[in-house]
């Protein structure tokens, strides 16, 4: 995707002018470059460490360093300036790469339009080409609203669609989500192929292939599912309401021939029932009235280790050919009690496990340790998933059960002779309206001698595809784990892509700011935004010293700043850990240029 914006300085004095665009958080920048007076400046990819030295110098001169910043629940914002001389002109280009995941059967292209005011050559251009066929197009968002609807043409062949979106000046104003400053929200076009062939596409380019696999036309699998659902008394108030609504509603939809097991827990255990039960109208029943009772207990002790191992007892003391077994974790919370060592946990529950069903961790809210709930299950066959602290919490829950809800096969295992340097080939299942990706280099590009094959399990038969293949995102350790960083860093500089090992430095005309582009985490803005920080008060010490003492999740922080050049961090009573130095460094840059522009700052973010 290329975005680009051109900008004209209609002033008698030079000013500054800001490019500032939302993106899909799974997408990577691969270029940025501006055009001003005949001068060409492309940002330069480097390795993060490299780039280290230009940002910590631009933090220490109170400039803007981190360019991009989540926003919301699937965007980043890219934003930076250029100070264009009077009656001149700029051009920002910004391009983007991104793997549309099939989700419930279709994918999604967003884009996002917020320019700020109405515009008067705006335009959007999708072109969209599958080999196997468009199934079905549709364009959704709220700039296809009103009479915005009126600004849109689709054209459709068999293999190609085109997608204009030319909203005049008065159009951008007449949108649900429009005004007088213009657009402010989605374009989104939903499509899916065909599945015609039951091996899948396979892509082919300079020696390397993608292959999207999702067959159809199979039967669904009986599942047997274990839900562990956090009660501790940080899930109080709405959450825990919101809960409870979504597993109501998740049971209801169980078939008749699943087994399922219901447990919560905070420092405790407590069972629905000890084993798994068929999804029997009478046990449906029962399971509701127990999940209508799930109350939070008030505490704050929470044994994540516990409960999972629990959870996985349950399924491994109830193996049943021809079914798929998955585990369900929902917490908003780090393990507080109990075994507490996050990597002893991993390892109890990757054992507990033994890759003989999937488990998927939900968290809920920013106060989780999401990196520990990623981990553990992409080290089990599953995938984690944010779910936001919203009035749609419970729809969220319900769309994440959905998509898991019907395993169509099991065991997969996609085989390529004459392919090599291959993501990952076994998955433990495949589930109706998802899609197995995989990629590899066809070895010395002789594609007559490649040879995809699939080999999955549909309830007790063995069933062979011809011409197939899958991956999903590993959890690697140790130096596997550095091998494939190694790889990814080459790969991410070789194609000037903007990862979280590299970072972009934004070349500009002499004199102006440094600019250095990083990949942010998941949640890492906006776990900065949704901190409860109370700030106490700043006294001063002595003449030369100054002790502000502020409180993020009833752990009491101090900041010393002393002479206006040294910052000393202590806790109280607090072990280290990455969110609190996250959150010490951005003090820190507040703190560096004036300790009552800090007081300003948090206050802003109480």
């Amino acid at each position: 995707t290329v975005i680009t914006s051109r900008v004209a300085n209609r002033m008698n004095e030079s000013k500054e002018i800001e490019f500032q665009v939302r993106i899909p958080k799974n997408a990577f920048i691969s270029k940025f470059t501006m055009f001003i007076d005949g001068q060409v400046y492309d940002g330069v990819v480097k390795a993060k460490e490299e780039a280290q030295q230009q940002y910590t110098k631009a933090v220490s001169r109170g400039q803007s360093a981190g360019l991009v910043s989540s926003v919301g629940r699937t965007l980043e914002e890219f934003k930076t300036s250029v100070t264009v001389a009077a009656h001149k002109k700029v051009t920002f280009e910004l391009t983007y790469e991104e793997l549309l995941k099939r989700r419930l059967g279709k994918y999604e292209l967003q884009i996002h339009a917020r320019p700020m005011q109405p515009v008067k050559d705006f335009k959007v251009d999708v072109y969209i080409h599958e080999e196997a066929g468009i199934n079905f197009i549709e364009i959704k968002g709220g700039l296809s609203t009103k009479s915005l609807a009126n600004a849109i043409t689709k054209t459709q062949t068999e293999t190609q669609a085109w997608v204009y979106f030319y909203p005049t000046e008065a159009q951008q104003r007449t949108c649900d989500s429009c005004g007088e400053k213009g657009m402010n929200g989605d374009l989104v076009i939903v499509y899916d192929v065909n599945r015609d062939l039951a091996f899948g596409d396979i892509k082919t380019s300079y020696g390397y292939f993608v292959h999207h696999f999702a067959p159809s036309s199979l039967q669904r699998i009986p599942k047997n599912v274990v839900f562990v659902i956090d009660q501790s008394g940080s899930m109080h108030g709405r959450k825990i309401t919101q809960t409870r609504i979504a597993l109501i509603h998740i049971l209801k939809d169980l078939a008749e021939d699943d087994y399922f097991g219901l447990i919560t827990f905070d420092g405790d255990i407590f069972h629905w029932k000890r084993e798994l039960v068929q999804a029997s109208k009478t046990n449906v029943n029962s399971a509701k009235e127990f999940a209508r009772g799930i109350r939070d207990r008030g505490g704050e002790a929470t044994d994540i280790n516990k409960a999972v191992l629990e959870g996985a007892r349950m399924l491994n003391a109830h193996p049943r050919d021809g079914s798929a077994s998955i585990l369900i974790l929902l917490t908003d919370g780090d393990p507080t009690t109990g075994e507490t060592n996050l990597e002893t946990i991993h390892s109890n529950v990757r054992r507990a496990i033994a890759d003989k069903f999937s488990l998927y961790c939900l968290g809920f809210g920013f106060d989780v340790n999401f990196e520990f709930l990623e981990k553990m299950s992409l080290q089990n066959n599953g995938v984690a998933r944010r779910i936001y602290e919203d009035s749609d919490a419970d729809l969220q829950l319900k769309g994440f059960y959905e998509e898991v809800a019907t395993p169509l096969l099991t065991n997969v295992t996609m085989m390529y002779t004459g392919g090599t340097n291959l993501t990952q080939t076994h998955f433990s299942q495949y589930y109706n309206g998802s899609e197995i990706v995989v990629a590899g280099q066809i070895t010395d590009n002789d594609i007559e001698t490649f040879t995809p094959e699939v080999v999955a399990v549909s309830g007790t038969q063995r069933l062979r595809f011809h011409d197939t293949n899958a991956t999903v995102q590993l959890q690697l350790s140790g130096p596997e784990k550095a091998k494939m960083k190694k790889e990814a860093l080459e790969l991410s500089l070789k194609y000037s892509f903007v990862t979280p090992l590299t970072s972009m430095v934004v070349t500009k005309p002499p004199g102006e700011n440094t600019d250095v582009l990083h990949k942010p985490k998941e949640g890492e803005t906006n776990h900065f935004k949704r901190k409860k920080l109370h700030f106490s008060e700043m006294t001063s010490m002595n003449s030369s010293q100054h002790c502000v003492s502020f409180t993020v999740c009833k752990k009491e922080i101090f900041i010393w700043k002393k002479n206006y050049t040294e910052v000393i961090f202590s806790q109280k009573n607090v072990s280290h850990n990455t969110e609190q130095y996250d959150l010490f460094i951005y003090m820190y840059i507040c703190i560096y240029n004036d300790i009552n522009f800090f007081s300003q700052q948090v206050e802003q973010l109480h």
